[in-house]
């Protein structure tokens, strides 16, 4: 059975839970969700996540929100992304820390950077939020001195989650060559099969906004 993603392209978190699953192997598509129309206020998309978040996942009758939550189920299913026995707290530890630090913090700023009307940009806060950003990448960039992944030998739900902002090119604070561990662990991401950007792996994108 087709794994459903209810997901738009803009959604870093959708786009860390479409990655897992581009990655999995696991047969999955995408449907999209006008949230910019204000399909995640609607009676029927409430009744699929009272929260109005996207990414939703639905295998058949399980339904699942959360991309933290889905990423593991997606490694649950297909046995991938998940790292080895002993490094699955570790996967997780840095998978609640980017839920926290990164992805958060670079969704919110990246909104009001580029999605609000111009006038109502409020300066001070994304002054504020772009400060504790630098910090966030420092912390990434440091951990990434000497390794080619997060965790382990190889990609995981740590790598997913915490690119899942970092390949947009709306501005957000983030600039690859001012990192340069974390610049050669998004070439890593990038290099590995089945990868796409988000505005190909998923619909919707600004341009079709424009």
């Amino acid at each position: 059975m087709t794994i459903k993603l209810h997901c738009f392209g803009e959604s870093g978190n959708a786009y860390k839970a479409a990655l897992a699953l581009e990655l999995s192997g696991l047969e999955w598509e995408p449907v999209y969700v006008d949230f910019f129309g204000g399909e995640g206020r609607s009676p029927e998309f409430r009744a699929k996540n009272v929260m109005g978040e996207a990414p939703v996942m639905e295998d058949g009758d399980f339904r699942l929100t959360q991309s933290g939550a889905i990423q593991q189920y997606v490694a649950d299913k297909s046995g991938k992304l998940g790292g080895s026995e002993a490094d699955k707290y570790e996967v997780l530890r840095w998978v609640l820390w980017d839920n926290h630090k990164l992805s958060s913090q670079a969704g919110m700023t990246r909104f009001l950077m580029n999605f609000l009307p111009e006038d109502k940009r409020p300066q001070e806060v994304i002054g504020f939020m772009l400060g504790r950003l630098k910090a966030t990448y420092q912390t990434l960039d440091a951990h990434l001195e000497g390794r080619d992944w997060i965790v382990g030998e190889g990609i995981t739900n740590a790598d997913i989650s915490c690119c899942g902002y970092l390949f947009y090119p709306e501005p957000f604070g983030f600039d690859r060559a001012e990192w340069p561990n974390i610049d050669r662990w998004l070439s890593n991401i990038q290099q590995t099969p089945g990868f796409k950007h988000p505005y190909d792996l998923m619909p919707g994108s600004p341009a079709d906004r424009a």
